[in-house]
């Protein structure tokens, strides 16, 4: 018998432990020299950062378990864990604004993961290019403010 619906399958909302993802395949589908090296959070969790891959813009923070990285690492298509909606989701298949992943990297903690990715539209759900386009703190630093002659 098919499904007998066009909405995507969703996945079970168990939130993810302890490192290991609690979605999908339980043996987990992330490779295990991968794995070993995360360092996540209490609640198993890696923030990403999504960069334009050819401006270095920096466009949005989401946040991946193990199979969200698994599913960008063999997509070409960002995936975060809703931590709001305790769902995956697929950077653009609602609004159409997706990422194509150019590479991703780890920082030197293993803690954060930079995905390169080249943006189709905007990056916000707000619709504004970036997630940090709306609240600027500070903008080019005058002369006199620590870090402004760096």
């Amino acid at each position: 018998m098919g499904l007998m619906t066009s909405q995507p399958a969703r996945r079970p909302t168990t939130t993810p432990d302890r490192g290991a993802s609690r979605h999908g395949d339980p043996s987990g589908n992330l490779d295990p020299e991968i794995a070993a090296r995360l360092r996540r959070s209490a609640d198993g969790l890696l923030p990403a950062i999504a960069q334009q891959y050819d401006t270095g813009e920096v466009l949005m923070l989401g946040w991946m378990d193990d199979e969200a990285l698994h599913r960008t690492l063999t997509t070409g298509r960002c995936t975060y864990w809703s931590r709001s909606r305790q769902e995956y989701w697929v950077k653009g298949d609602t609004s159409g604004h997706v990422q194509w992943v150019k590479s991703v990297a780890l920082d030197c903690d293993a803690d954060t993961v930079l995905v390169r990715v080249d943006q189709v539209g905007a990056a916000c759900h707000t619709g504004d290019r970036t997630c940090f386009d709306a609240d600027v703190l500070l903008k080019d630093a005058a002369p006199g403010v620590p870090g402004a002659d760096q």
